[in-house]
């Protein structure tokens, strides 16, 4: 838990700094960490202070640094400057910027730009982690048992939802492939002409659909917009590749509604995790029950 790391010993043990470090205070946000900003001659940094038991959420601290570094030279990610071990402690230049909002996907050109960022990343050599999209629902299940959390009734309907799901997308598998698996808004940062995506945590493999489902869902996407990051991404676009993004969007619902079950038992922050499990569960329920939901399965396993 953060409370439990040793701020001062780990600030010591970042190679080549200084003993003048300055905390300048928490960076506000963030359901799962807390975020120091540091200052050192001059410059500033963030420091990670992993949650309790990040673990059980399927984060590789290994895996967040390396997808990070990647991003860095692809260059839309700050620079790591070091993990510090045991506590592992992420250390990354901050990036001085403003959030990106809901009402800037009104503007083509950022879905494209981000569209382009995540066609980039997924490109990359595999990484050595899955956090499949259609797995992951299960495994929180089982962290939550795991932890003594009850489980809701919801979940029984979550998984049969799940594996409906799994199945149109069986008929014509996709390879997976490295995907950062927690777009929020609060992730992407404009500076100046620049957007830059943070928090690498959850990167690993996974349907690159999943990344775009989960965009447009934390950026309220209209149908249009949604249209055009699928295009975006793609070239074109496909009955099955919007179908799919579609059908994605509820399976980010329910990794979004069991990792807050977890998070029950982790405890890691003053956060509302049951209000948070309940919204997503009822955005999950609601698009499952929606008219065009037999469409999206249909459209979802075409071959062609």
């Amino acid at each position: 838990m953060p409370g439990e790391i040793d701020v001062e010993d780990v600030l010591r043990r970042v190679p080549g700094w200084s003993d003048d470090s300055r905390i300048i205070g928490y960076i506000e946000g963030g359901m799962t960490n807390r975020n120091l900003r540091i200052e050192i001659t001059g410059e500033q940094f963030v420091v990670r202070l992993p949650g309790r038991n990040t673990q059980s959420l399927e984060i590789d601290r290994q895996i967040e640094r390396i997808a990070n570094e990647r991003a860095n030279a692809l260059g839309f990610a700050p620079e790591v400057v070091a993990l510090i071990e045991p506590e592992e402690c992420l250390v990354t230049r901050f990036i001085n910027g403003e959030l990106l909002l809901a009402a800037d996907f009104s503007d083509p050109e950022v879905i494209r730009r981000i569209a382009a960022m995540l066609r980039a990343f997924h490109n990359t050599p595999p990484l050595a982690h899955d956090f499949n999209a259609f797995d992951i629902p299960r495994l929180h299940c089982a962290a939550a048992v795991g932890l003594g959390v009850p489980i809701p009734d919801a979940y029984l309907q979550v998984s049969e939802i799940v594996e409906e799901i799994s199945k149109a997308f069986a008929v014509l598998p996709e390879a997976l492939k490295p995907c950062h698996n927690d777009l929020l808004l609060a992730n992407f940062v404009i500076e100046g002409p620049k957007i830059w995506l943070l928090d690498w945590e959850y990167a690993g493999m996974n349907n690159p659909s999943f990344d775009l489902a989960n965009l447009a869902n934390n950026a309220s996407l209209t149908a249009e917009a949604e249209v055009e990051l699928v295009g975006a991404y793609y070239g074109s676009v496909s009955q099955r590749n919007l179908a799919r993004m579609r059908l994605m969007k509820i399976l980010s619902d329910a990794r979004e509604s069991m990792w807050a079950v977890v998070q029950q038992g982790n405890r890691s922050l003053d956060f509302d995790y049951i209000g948070y499990a309940s919204e997503h569960f009822d955005r999950l329920f609601t698009n499952a029950a929606s008219p065009g939901y037999r469409s999206l399965l249909e459209a979802a396993a075409l071959t062609d």
